[in-house]
């Protein structure tokens, strides 16, 4: 009873931390970024938008995705309290809040694809003129150090040898090298994306070399932390299951969720306090809602 205990605690916390605690301080850093953001230069490039009235435009959509994912994080918390007793180690109850944590992102990805309708403007708007590209050459170890590269490698070998070994000494419901093979799918998927962070086109045009610096090191790191995280997480869960400990299953996952949930935010928090580059190349939350002016 105390795992199901924990992952309901667990669960509760992500519901709050990651749909009503982490936005309503990401809406504070929107408002304090739209007032940061030049007036003339934002009447220049959305001529007849208000700047205020588009950022309380986007807060109210935004607090209000998630105002309606918190409601439906409460609902499924209140039914999984009434199943305490037949939770078990997993099973429909893993799909369910896999589905929230989904439905947790669901506000992040409409913002990421404003941002990129944002870009596109942005292009449009520098016909007058071009900016010089800076021709120095990147690398990987530019933006991580070699031992966080050689940890991901050492987690990877890790599970590749404990998959191996409970291949010899299965338990129920192994998953062989399904478990492999997922995180391998995922590494190269990373590395791909990776890549065209390193070499590929300069997604915004005003963003000034240091900040687009600034951010290619912060994508690296996450996608090599995320990397390790999974890993880490499929090597707590297997090693669950050798230790016959899978009525822990459902706490572990929800851990790794809150993880999931809070790290964007406190990756945000981190850029906030380092020192300001050039805010006109600064891409801000409040610009993407401007782009619905266009439509």
């Amino acid at each position: 009873m105390i795992e199901t205990n924990a992952f309901l605690a667990t669960f509760a916390i992500q519901i709050l931390a990651g749909s009503a605690l982490c936005p309503a301080l990401f809406i504070r850093r929107v408002r304090a970024d739209a007032l940061s953001f030049p007036t003339e230069r934002f009447a220049e490039l959305f001529p007849g938008v208000d700047k205020i009235a588009s950022t309380e435009r986007f807060v109210t959509r935004y607090r209000a995705q998630n105002a309606v994912i918190t409601v439906l994080g409460l609902l499924l918390l209140g039914w999984l309290f009434t199943q305490m007793g037949h939770l078990g180690e997993g099973g429909t109850t893993v799909i369910l809040i896999t589905v929230y944590y989904l439905a947790q992102l669901a506000p992040q990805l409409l913002i990421a694809r404003n941002a990129a309708k944002y870009n596109k403007r942005l292009k449009a708007s520098l016909a007058e003129g071009k900016r010089k590209a800076v021709l120095q050459r990147r690398g990987l170890f530019d933006f991580v150090s070699p031992f966080i590269v050689l940890l991901a490698v050492l987690s990877y070998a890790v599970l590749a040898a404990l998959v191996i070994y409970l291949r010899q000494h299965p338990y129920p419901g192994f998953g062989g090298f399904a478990n492999l093979g997922f995180i391998t799918l995922a590494y190269a998927f990373f590395a791909l994306v990776a890549y065209q962070v390193l070499y590929g086109r300069k997604p915004n045009p005003l963003v000034t070399h240091a900040d687009r610096l600034y951010a290619i090191g912060m994508t690296i790191k996450t996608l090599i932390y995320t990397g390790i995280g999974v890993t880490v997480f499929t090597l707590i869960i297997l090693t669950l299951g050798l230790l016959r400990l899978m009525r822990w299953n459902l706490f572990a996952v929800d851990v790794f969720f809150v993880i999931c949930v809070v790290t964007p935010y406190i990756q945000g928090a981190i850029a906030r306090r380092r020192p300001k580059g050039d805010l006109l190349g600064s891409p801000g939350p409040l610009p993407p809602d401007a782009q619905n002016q266009s439509a």
